[in-house]
């Protein structure tokens, strides 16, 4: 169902590989941040201003942790399709994901164009 060569497969399973060690190690970096400033912030007066002001910070790295939990969930799946022979296939038109779609993005489940009917459907949710 897939036209990528053994090559193309070895590349991509590659950079699965290191996007998910480089997602583990920025999730890791971020618990360990929180950890910390949480202790600190155990033992400080607090200051109204300077509280406002954390607190946005650890909203935007907060979100950051969660795209990087959500974008590690993918490269898992797409390990997942990879092992079981459907990676490289959309999921949702089940034709072949362009290799320059893959190379760009590994974790990509769709192709482009029922990547972009989803994303549409989503922003009407909204």
């Amino acid at each position: 169902m897939t036209t990528l060569t053994p090559d193309q497969t070895g590349k991509l399973s590659a950079l699965l590989t290191e996007r998910e060690r480089q997602l583990a190690a920025e999730i890791e970096t971020a618990r360990q941040a929180t950890r910390q400033r949480d202790g600190q912030r155990a033992h400080e007066v607090v200051d109204r201003k300077e509280d406002a002001t954390d607190e946005a910070s650890i909203e935007v790295a907060q979100a950051e942790t969660e795209r990087d939990i959500a974008e590690l969930k993918a490269v898992q799946a797409a390990r997942l399709r990879l092992e079981s022979g459907l990676y490289g296939q959309c999921i949702d038109c089940e034709e072949p994901i362009a290799l320059q779609r893959l190379l760009a993005q590994p974790a990509a489940a769709r192709c482009a164009a029922c990547q972009t009917g989803h994303e549409e459907r989503l922003a009407h949710r909204h």
